[in-house]
């Protein structure tokens, strides 16, 4: 009879010990930070903001993103960036854009970057871009122009506004 007592006293020790083993774990999920622009037009730090707006916005998203930004600089430089990045989007656009993908534009300019959308989906085929997100950073007036641009393609039109 003392051994089965004594097993018995075991197990109960083992089954408290494994009990005691067991502490929930509760994860701390924390909000991220709020995004703030940068104030000035530092290309640099533009573009860690948008690389930041568009981690936080790939839901749905399944190719890795292509990221269109243009430099607040002023003058030839200027215009030749801004002529390769059209050139660039309206060949992209012309291909059209698989499902799964996204298409980010940004700059300290925003207003330069919504007249290049403009232009570079002017005359793109309608429903080309079904489940292709379109993800536009700048003020809510300009992207509403963005969403006129790009919407007809079948585009799912994403606005991160700059306040």
């Amino acid at each position: 009879m003392t051994t089965k007592i004594r097993y018995f006293m075991l197990a109960l020790g083992l089954l408290s010990l494994t009990a005691c083993n067991k502490k929930e774990e509760v994860a701390v999920v924390q909000a991220p930070a709020p995004l703030v622009a940068p104030t000035n037009s530092d290309s640099m730090a533009w573009r860690m903001y948008m690389t930041e707006v568009v981690k936080r916005n790939l839901a749905g998203v399944t190719e890795s993103p292509f990221m269109y930004f243009l430099p607040a600089s002023e003058g030839e430089a200027a215009a030749g960036e801004y002529d390769r990045q059209l050139e660039n989007v309206q060949n992209v656009v012309a291909r059209t854009v698989l499902p799964g993908n996204m298409l980010a534009f940004g700059s300290p300019n925003p207003e330069k970057m919504t007249e290049l959308i403009e232009a570079a989906f002017d005359g793109a085929p309608a429903d080309s871009m079904n489940g292709v997100r379109i993800l536009f950073i700048g003020t809510a007036e300009q992207g509403e122009r963005v969403r006129a641009a790009v919407e007809p393609t079948g585009a799912i039109f994403v606005l991160h506004e700059l306040k």
